[in-house]
């Protein structure tokens, strides 16, 4: 699955340059375990995985590898598990890795790729230049799992060695496999029903997008298409629903079964796809509405600004606790020299508030995230998120000029209509 990130939503890096300007009332932290980069783009597992790789596990090494091969002690049964859901893993990471490198090969800059509960989503800093880029972004990842798929399929034979094929006890030729081809035997089709799965024309499902490029291709109109995908994600999504909560009620759904647990799983994953789908459309909404908005329109002017050589105690006293601004810029003659907040006030024990002057817990200039005034206020949401900042400067080389705030952002989209949201 590939998704813009949310700009409102992007999680702080954990030390970067922005520790500065950052307000410690919106301070989060990056979710997910890193697990290292390929080419640039970070790989992060969020701890919802741990669910589904528990799952998986389970019913390998409680159903399916035990009925296969009923003759292996149950050490065996559990390691073949085990290094099966891993595989299952690193077969999305290759998927999610094909959209991203794809996607930048297109101009689609791709930062992070997310593994969780309902497999992977490469998060995309913007939307395709174009449709052919979209196409061909979101085509891949299911060729991907189909080539994977037909390509563990074909290995098994050629790793298992001699078969013995049984049509009256297809049971016999399963017990006589190892345990790599038996991975193997297991991971072909699997893959295969996930690149089906993706090719679904539910956005924001791979076939969502497919089908949102062709629309967008036929029409000249992005958020038109994005409207139209959306509305047939969400379709799939509510057929999920339905289908699950008559699973839930004992109706047998051909090929998906019955089932209290089946069903409501089905369920739980048409209401993900549901609100992925409009979180996806809401998204594009706020970029349109942002992205030619210059943050000279939005910034903050009239705010306080401090000297390096003021006490914290006097600025604790006399500004902090009598006004609402939460960051103040220091200035010596003119000079910015960076930015003092709450989050720097903490740094000095009560103790010498007033023998500690302002320079000495400022986050300096140089460390500071900043934006020029042309810079458009998507942007200045983007980085704002990224960096979990409360707000940025804006400069003109050496001058500033404003503070932006996340706030400031929000009070701008209220003033100003949008295209209408979808229900």
């Amino acid at each position: 699955m590939i998704r813009p990130s949310r700009p409102d939503r992007t999680p702080a890096y954990p030390g970067s340059q922005a520790d500065g300007n950052r307000e410690e009332s919106h301070v989060r932290l990056a979710t997910g375990l890193p697990l290292g980069s390929v080419s640039g783009i970070q790989i992060r597992v969020d701890w919802s995985l741990l669910i589904i790789f528990v799952l998986i596990s389970l019913g390998l090494a409680t159903g399916i590898f035990p009925d296969w091969h009923p003759d292996w002690s149950a050490g065996l049964v559990w390691m073949t598990a085990l290094a099966a859901a891993v595989l299952f893993f690193a077969s999305v990471l290759l998927h999610e890795l094909a959209h991203a490198l794809v996607g930048r090969s297109q101009g689609v800059e791709i930062r992070r790729i997310t593994l969780f509960m309902f497999g992977g989503m490469a998060e995309m800093q913007d939307e395709p230049p174009s449709w052919r880029a979209e196409l061909a972004m979101a085509i891949v990842g299911p060729l991907t799992s189909l080539a994977l798929g037909v390509l563990c399929s074909w290995l098994v034979p050629r790793v298992a060695g001699r078969l013995i094929i049984d049509p009256d006890n297809p049971r016999r030729m399963l017990s006589g496999l190892g345990p790599l081809p038996t991975l193997l035997l297991w991971l072909g089709p699997v893959n295969i029903i996930l690149a089906v799965f993706n090719l679904v024309p539910g956005f924001p499902l791979d076939g969502g997008r497919v089908l949102r490029a062709v629309m967008w291709g036929l029409s000249g109109d992005l958020r038109r298409a994005t409207l139209w995908a959306t509305r047939l994600g969400q379709g799939f999504a509510w057929l999920l629903m339905f289908a699950g909560f008559a699973m839930v009620l004992g109706l047998r759904i051909p090929i998906l079964g019955a089932g209290v647990v089946d069903g409501l799983w089905l369920a739980f994953v048409g209401w993900f796809l549901n609100n992925a789908a409009l979180m996806s459309y809401q998204q594009l909404l706020l970029r349109q509405s942002l992205e030619h908005v210059p943050v000279r329109l939005l910034m903050q002017t009239s705010f306080l600004r401090v000297s390096p050589q003021m006490s914290v105690g006097t600025l604790l006293n006399e500004h902090v606790m009598s006004s609402g601004q939460r960051t103040f810029p220091v200035e010596r003659s003119g000079e910015f020299l960076g930015v003092v907040s709450l989050r720097d006030l903490q740094k000095c024990p009560p103790s010498d508030v007033q023998t500690t002057a302002v320079a000495d817990i400022m986050t300096p200039a140089a460390r500071l995230v900043t934006l020029s005034p042309e810079q458009d206020a998507m942007h200045a949401l983007e980085l704002i998120g990224r960096h979990d900042l409360s707000q940025l400067p804006v400069m003109r080389a050496s001058e500033l000029l404003g503070l932006v705030r996340r706030e400031d952002v929000l009070k701008w989209l209220a003033l100003h209509p949008r295209p209408p949201r979808i229900a």
